[in-house]
């Protein structure tokens, strides 16, 4: 049996995926890791062992490591895009010092570890369509920056030290469980806010800018089904493209309207978000996932549309 730490457990993937692993493994089994002041909530506190988890904290994490008989390691600690823009200081410090914190501890405790890259890892020269599995990256933030040290750090780790390391770069995640957190994606979950609040929504990216999304039960399994495949079937271990659909903001808008035709959207380009999102590619190619671990997502633009209009409705007026 599995015994898991996650750290960044009530993050915007952390507070989906600690639950996700607790059905899968036992609540018993799965540690939500948070920082002081993000302390889990409610059935996330309920159904398992929580501990503080600092990953600019070496040592606090080998305690839990020890105490937990931690085999696997989620290391979900990160500012995200716009965030990062910031406080860049901070961002390389949770980011790249952090992991070298995590990657000590696994290598030390002989600990798998799981460690999210993006779509940000790419830059402004790489091809944007269809982006290559191997390809150009150089990023132009330091969130970037970040995901790309993240990825070769990782590889480092399991070629010199055999540390079972593994990552997918993640495109934008839509959830209509947790909130946005500052990403330049996060207008796609923002949308749906509005749409079932019967608001007009102020879109802070430009017409016709294309970018790779997926919802979040996808990324679940892309996180899970990625750590449990064959360790001898994986060429590329750290970054491997995922994807699920791409699309610009007129498109999702059209797509909510089908179901609620009196929604309302207006464009104020945010520059900085603007920027951001066009650096990135318009779609990934992630055929390398599908080949060497299955990869494959089960929602499109439309089901997931539905789907996180008929759960917010429930959220929201519950």
């Amino acid at each position: 049996m599995k015994k898991i730490l996650v750290i960044g457990s009530t993050g915007q993937i952390g507070s989906e995926l600690t639950t996700e692993l607790r059905n899968r493994y036992g609540g018993s089994n799965v540690v939500a890791g948070y920082i002081p002041g993000a302390e889990p909530k409610g059935a996330l506190a309920e159904s398992g062992p929580a501990a503080i988890a600092d990953v600019t904290n070496g040592e606090q994490l080998t305690d839990i490591v020890k105490q937990h008989n931690i085999d696997t390691i989620y290391n979900l600690a990160a500012l995200l895009s716009v965030v990062a823009e910031q406080k860049p200081r901070l961002a390389w410090k949770i980011g790249i010092d952090g992991l070298w914190n995590v990657l000590e501890v696994a290598r030390e405790n002989k600990c798998a570890v799981f460690t999210p890259s993006s779509i940000g890892s790419f830059g402004p020269n790489t091809p944007h369509e269809l982006t290559p599995q191997d390809t150009i990256q150089r990023p132009k933030t330091i969130y970037g920056v970040s995901k790309v040290c993240t990825e070769l750090l990782s590889d480092y780790y399991f070629t010199k030290y055999g540390v079972d390391t593994r990552s997918v770069r993640f495109p934008g995640l839509i959830s209509y469980v947790t909130p946005p957190g500052g990403g330049t994606t996060d207008y796609a979950v923002d949308i749906f806010y509005s749409a079932v609040r019967g608001e007009k929504f102020i879109c802070p990216i430009a017409k016709g800018t294309r970018m790779d999304m997926m919802y979040m039960p996808d990324a679940l399994r892309a996180c899970t089904e990625l750590m449990e495949a064959n360790p001898d079937k994986l060429i590329h271990r750290n970054g491997f493209n995922v994807t699920a659909m791409s699309f610009p903001p007129e498109k999702i808008y059209a797509e909510i309207r089908r179901r609620k035709p009196d929604f309302k959207m207006e464009y104020q380009v945010d520059p900085l978000k603007q920027s951001i999102a066009e650096s990135w590619p318009d779609s990934l190619d992630d055929s390398a996932a599908r080949e060497e671990w299955g990869w494959h997502a089960n929602f499109g633009l439309a089901s997931m549309t539905r789907d996180m209009l008929e759960k917010l409705e429930e959220k929201l007026n519950a």
